[in-house]
């Protein structure tokens, strides 16, 4: 009984006061719960359903070329395979492209030297196969005399030597 609020002062026991004071707590509390209700009302519900992804810059890695017609895809999207070197590109359609990829490592003015080089050397080798088909051969060949003889008028005329060029080898005699 002393621990009881609504009795601070017992000297002062008024009822009509212990009353008064019990209605305007129990009225605080009524409009306490009125404001939780109002608050505690349902909001809207707003919700969005991604169809589709939206990301229309990916890259994917993919094994074979099966692998990427068995994937569904909205946009044209690249699929790579693991160690870079063929690219598929594949339609929402479903058509798919495939491209060799190959690296192009940059060049500096020594690379272009040696490329020029070896181009040269490869040209020397072609004009050692083309001589190599020359034979020596020193038979008579018929060729066309347009000196403008008159006895002739152009007419085939033999030669004693070869008007081209022969290799002359230099092998042992026998």
């Amino acid at each position: 009984m002393y621990n009881n609020p609504y009795m601070q002062n017992y000297s002062q026991f008024n009822p009509q006061m212990m009353t008064d004071r019990i209605d305007n707590q129990i009225t605080q509390l009524q409009h306490m719960k009125e404001q939780l209700k109002s608050n505690n009302q349902q909001p809207a519900i707003n919700q969005t359903f991604q169809l589709a992804p939206t990301n229309n810059h990916t890259m994917r890695f993919a094994n074979t070329i099966d692998d990427v017609i068995n994937e569904t895809v909205y946009y044209d999207t690249a699929f790579f395979s693991k160690d870079m070197t063929v690219l598929w590109i594949k339609n929402a359609k479903g058509d798919v492209k495939s491209y060799e990829l190959i690296e192009i490592a940059p060049k500096d003015s020594k690379d272009f030297e040696i490329e020029y080089l070896k181009s040269q050397i490869e040209e020397l080798k072609g004009m050692i196969k083309n001589d190599a088909n020359v034979t020596n051969d020193d038979t008579e060949q018929d060729t066309t005399d347009t000196s403008g003889d008159a006895e002739t008028n152009g007419a085939t005329v033999k030669k004693d030597k070869s008007s081209g060029i022969s290799k002359i080898s230099n092998g042992k005699k026998k």
